[in-house]
């Protein structure tokens, strides 16, 4: 069964930062794809940006292009969304996500989802 733990968020101000973390049990970490969704109040949850199993490709909703930067240890069976210049618009509850692929596939939904790690920025 595979288990996803977020860690890292927290309240900051807006154009501040913030990293969050993953850590994920299981199975085989290196062999999946990995991603980061959100879900702000009364909205649906959106995809935020995904990583394949290898790290070396990486995909972002376009609202955090160049400001979100993920990654990925694979010996750590660790997945890492690095939050810079935040917005009030970035506040939702994010989650962490494995796919049961090793690329990112757009179109699919990834089945394992982390309970979640509430971030909030002020204006």
């Amino acid at each position: 069964q595979v288990q996803l733990v977020e860690s890292g968020g927290g309240l900051v101000q807006a154009g501040g930062s913030l990293r969050l973390s993953c850590v994920a049990s299981g199975r085989t970490f290196s062999n999946y794809a990995m991603g980061w969704f959100r879900q702000a109040p009364g909205k649906e949850r959106e995809f935020v940006s995904a990583v394949t199993y290898s790290g070396r490709s990486t995909y972002y909703a376009d609202s955090v292009k160049g400001r979100f930067t993920i990654s990925r240890d694979n010996p750590k069976n660790t997945v890492h969304l690095q939050m810079d210049s935040l917005k009030p618009e970035d506040t939702a509850v994010y989650y962490c996500a494995g796919y049961n692929t090793m690329y990112y596939i757009a179109s699919s939904s990834p089945p394992n989802w982390g309970q979640g790690t509430q971030v909030t920025v002020s204006s």
